[in-house]
Parts: C-alpha cells; sequence; structure tokens
C-alpha cells in the first residue's frame, strides 16, 4: 500500500509547523499529502507553496468543492499546480454539503452528481489542451447566444489524475466509472461492500477493474501502550465521531451518518445525531460505542494496528491515508513514522 497523510492550512498548529511536518513526512518515505479545504484555508495557495517545498512527495487537493469555482477555475488551477510540482498533483474534487456550499458560498446544493459527472467532462477537456465546448444541464461553455467562442487554455497540456471524494451510492458509481482514484472516509473493511458494491458497478460500466482505481482510504493511527491507555485514546475519539455522526452538515443531510447506516450501525447512528440535534453532545458521545471506534480508525497496540492494516490491505485498500495522533508536530511525526514503518511491514 502507499501512504499519504491530510493536512488543513487553517488547522491549530502554525503554518511554519505544517510545513516543517510535511517535509519531515517526506524524509521519513510518505507518499501523498492531501490538503484539506472545507470551510477554512483554501487549499491551491498551500499546495503551491509545498510544491516549492517539496521534491518528491504527491501533493492533492482534499477536496476542491463544487460550487466554489468554476470547472473552468479548477482545470486552471490544477493545470497551473501539476506544472509547478513537475506533475506530481492530485486533483481531488468533492460534492461537499448543503450547510457550506449553500450556507458559506451561497451557491445551490442541487443535482451535485450531474455537477460532479460534468466538472470531471470539462477539466478533462482543458487537460487535453481542447478548446472547451460543453452543453450539460449544469454547464454551457460558451454560454448559449453569447458573443463568446470556445477557447483553449494556454497552459501547455497536462495529465492530471481526478480522484473523487465520494460516500453515497450514486456517487461511488460515478467515481467508479470517470475517476483514477477514491477518496474515502468512514470506513469499514468489514462491511466495505456497502462502497465497493457501487464502486464496481461504476468501474463495469466504463469497461474497468478495481486495478484501474486507486482506494485512497483514510484513518486515525494512534499506538496505545496498554489497555488502560486504549480506553482513554478510545473514549477521546467518541466525541470526535458523535461530532461526525450528529453536527456534520446540515439538519436534514449528514453523508457520514448515511455512510456508518448502511455499514452496520443504522440504529446507533440515528441515536447519536438525535441526541447531537437535540443539543446533548455529551449524550451522544456516550452513544458511540468502542466497536464503531475501533472498526473505522487504526487505534491500538503496534500489534492491532499492524493486524488491522493487513485487513485494510487484503480488503483492497491500495493507499492509506493516515492521520497521526499526537500533541505537538514531534509527537505527530513520531506516530507517523511507527504507522509507516507497519505499512511497509504489512506490504
Amino acid at each position: 500500500m502507499r501512504t499519504a497523510t491530510t493536512i488543513e492550512a487553517s488547522g491549530h498548529a502554525s503554518w511554519r509547523e505544517l510545513v516543517d511536518f510535511v517535509c519531515e513526512a517526506e524524509k521519513l518515505g510518505l507518499d501523498v499529502c492531501w490538503v484539506a479545504e472545507a470551510w477554512g484555508s483554501d487549499a491551491p495557495s498551500a499546495l503551491g507553496y509545498l510544491a516549492a517545498r517539496t521534491e518528491r512527495l504527491l501533493l492533492g487537493s482534499g477536496v476542491i468543492q463544487l460550487g466554489t469555482r468554476t470547472p473552468v477555475a479548477v482545470a486552471q488551477t490544477a493545470m497551473t499546480l501539476a506544472h509547478m510540482s513537475d506533475g506530481r498533483f492530485l486533483l481531488g474534487l468533492g460534492a461537499s454539503g448543503p450547510q457550506v456550499v449553500e450556507g458559506l458560498h451561497g451557491v445551490p446544493f442541487g443535482r451535485p452528481l450531474r455537477r460532479m459527472r460534468e466538472t470531471v467532462e470539462i477539466v478533462r477537456s482543458a487537460f487535453a489542451g481542447e478548446k472547451i465546448s460543453h452543453e450539460g444541464r449544469e454547464f454551457a461553455i460558451p454560454v448559449p447566444g453569447g458573443e463568446g467562442r470556445p477557447m483553449r487554455l494556454s497552459v501547455p497540456p497536462v495529465d492530471v489524475p481526478v480522484y473523487l471524494a465520494s460516500l453515497s451510492p450514486k456517487t461511488l458509481e460515478l467515481t467508479g466509472e470517470v475517476a483514477d482514484g477514491w477518496l474515502g472516509t468512514s470506513f469499514v473493511p468489514e462491511g466495505s461492500a456497502a462502497y465497493f458494491d457501487h464502486l464496481d458497478a461504476g468501474l463495469a460500466r466504463s469497461g474497468r477493474t478495481r486495478a484501474d482505481l486507486d482506494v485512497c482510504q483514510g484513518a486515525e493511527v494512534n499506538f496505545a501502550r496498554d489497555e488502560a491507555e486504549l480506553a482513554a485514546i478510545v473514549d477521546s475519539r467518541k466525541k470526535e465521531l458523535a461530532f461526525s455522526l450528529g453536527g456534520m452538515g446540515s439538519g436534514a443531510t449528514n453523508f457520514y451518518n448515511n455512510a456508518y447506516s448502511r455499514q452496520g450501525w443504522a440504529g446507533a447512528a440515528a441515536e447519536v445525531r438525535a441526541a447531537w440535534q437535540s443539543g446533548d453532545r455529551a449524550a451522544a458521545a456516550r452513544l458511540v460505542t468502542d466497536e464503531m471506534v475501533l472498526a473505522t480508525t487504526l487505534i491500538g497496540t503496534e500489534e492491532m494496528v499492524r493486524e488491522r492494516l493487513r485487513v485494510w490491505r487484503d480488503t483492497g485498500v491500495t493507499t492509506v491515508r493516515l492521520y497521526p495522533a499526537g500533541d505537538s508536530i514531534a509527537a505527530r511525526l513520531e506516530t507517523l513514522g511507527r504507522a509507516l514503518d507497519l505499512v511497509r511491514a504489512v506490504g
């Protein structure tokens, strides 16, 4: 398996500390660094800086959200970063959710599946150096009846792998059909059919197999010395998982909750969400079980994490995206280094 991590330029660490973390992670042998955007700092600015500070590391947008830029602006950004990094850029796209797209950017969230398909078609046309002409339900380029004519970007053509962040069945099928990689989360290997059945359906539709798709899955990695420390780590993680199940998205739309529900925790996920939405955050955290935490993370003793990595590999994960725990950059790097050694041992 390849190894990856994700950073947020607007996280608690200073920008200088984050850059040091990425540069040291490259020295440790990390393969890919994704930069998140969400409702914080933009990803492309950070990626451009990191392209100048790194030499080997692949750099990806994890993710650029639909609706925050036009498809051609996405293509311009991706092509610029690909050339700046000597071909090390990966374009990660995601639909996000109505809370961010509508609540923050003021753009309608409706029809994200169609918008994603058309965006991929347009950016791929730009990457190939073609004159950009698109007649779709979401985008019309040039504007019909206007004065514009099809144009091609003056940036030299470049091949940029496209990754889609997807959780729902239809967007998973689209990922299998059109993407080079899948950026997944909330992943339970034992319940992976909830994802892979839809990915495989999309792959079959485009005449491809799983070997043609980079399955990039992420999880927190944290090492416990003994059972007492493990219990404390799991309890701490429950608060974060309760937020994902109850607070992410809008009151009506929570893709993380839906993903856990499809993997066998429909009742628990609904209870957590209800408690969170009622304002009782402590009760929501108490409703998260140990199993829900351990099944979707790489938390445990070194032997537990090693065995879990084997399960991920055998299930079909080709890139493991590690979120190393630690109270400082040094501590996170230590955790990351131990995890990288285990991934190499597992193969």
